[in-house]
């Protein structure tokens, strides 16, 4: 299960933007393949995505259209379970704490 109502706002607000489409599509293949998968360590999810940065407590950063965009979700691998705590451009995530957004 992937909670993705951040993302989805956030493609709502930035629809009709220049590059919005290549970045709905990049998120949407992000999407597609973290539905398909089953996360279970931290090695699982650079399997799929050996750029991602695993943190601590559960917390990874995904690059998001060729790192234009980045992605920080709270896995919890028990259960498999992945929650989208961030969604944004590279500018906005670095004023925000990945740890504790």
């Amino acid at each position: 299960m992937v909670r993705r109502d951040i993302s989805e706002r956030y493609l709502q607000r930035t629809a009709g933007r220049s590059g919005s489409d290549a970045l709905r599509k990049a998120y949407q293949a992000w999407l597609a393949i973290a539905l398909a998968s089953q996360w279970r360590t931290p090695i699982d999810i650079k399997h799929s995505h050996p750029k991602a940065s695993v943190l601590k407590r559960g917390r990874v950063v995904f690059n998001i259209k060729a790192n234009d965009y980045r992605l920080v979700a709270q896995v919890n691998y028990a259960v498999g379970t992945v929650e989208i705590r961030f969604f944004g451009a590279h500018a906005e995530y670095d004023a925000i704490d990945a740890q504790t957004v």
